[in-house]
């Protein structure tokens, strides 16, 4: 994933959450993070693992994989979790792990809820994650699509609300880790997959007994 990135030779590297939760090496995702973003805002499973949201607010097996990610989270990830925000407001872009109206929980799955986003923001480019799934809407089309791979936005044209999907578990069919990279000067910004081994990260979940179901899912990013 990290050689995909550096291979364009990005200024900042932007994290939008979810560093913890699902996948089997908590600690050494909130490392590299640690290690590569230059903003990086906290996620409601980094929440929950952190304590500071009640569990009971989430799946089953989401409770089950946050309990162990507690166990097994080390002093100095956990102090980087508890240094980030749920938001971030940048000079060309606003940052949110779900929505600008609820940054931690809301879901932006439907085109009045990417509507209602932007209208609460300034920027002209919004960034949004939270649910594992790129998506593009634009403030004239007023159209929520898939960020299909490889398809790029004019961010000159319109203002944006984008979701560059997910890194570790991606819910939009494609198992491939996605990332969005964008470019101010040439107004542009393109989605972005990158294939890694699943069946490596599949067979580490079993290693640690946390659920099946987080493992399956991995094979059709669903």
């Amino acid at each position: 994933m990290f050689r995909s990135i550096d291979a364009e030779s990005p200024d900042e590297l932007w994290c939008l959450g979810d560093l913890v939760g699902y996948g089997p090496r908590p600690n050494r995702c909130c490392t590299l993070v640690a290690e590569h973003a230059d903003v990086c805002l906290i996620g409601n499973h980094d929440l929950g693992v952190l304590g500071r949201i009640d569990l009971e607010n989430f799946s089953p097996d989401a409770a089950v994989s946050a309990r162990w990610t507690a166990e097994v989270l080390e002093d100095e990830p956990r102090r980087y979790l508890e240094s980030l925000s749920p938001s971030a407001v940048l000079d060309r872009a606003e940052l949110y792990h779900a929505s600008p109206r609820d940054p931690v929980w809301e879901y932006v799955l439907a085109p009045e809820v990417a509507f209602l986003s932007l209208e609460a923001t300034e920027k002209p480019l919004v960034l949004v994650g939270h649910s594992h799934v790129a998506l593009r809407f634009g403030a004239e089309e007023l159209t929520l699509a898939l960020g299909e791979e490889g398809s790029d936005v004019d961010l000159a044209r319109e203002r944006w609300l984008l979701n560059p999907g997910s890194v570790g578990q991606p819910r939009d069919g494609n198992p491939h880790a996605a990332w969005l990279l964008l470019d101010f000067d040439a107004q542009t910004a393109v989605y972005r997959r990158v294939e890694y081994p699943v069946q490596k990260t599949q067979a580490e979940i079993r290693e640690r007994d946390l659920p099946e179901p987080l493992a399956l899912r991995l094979e059709s990013g669903v």
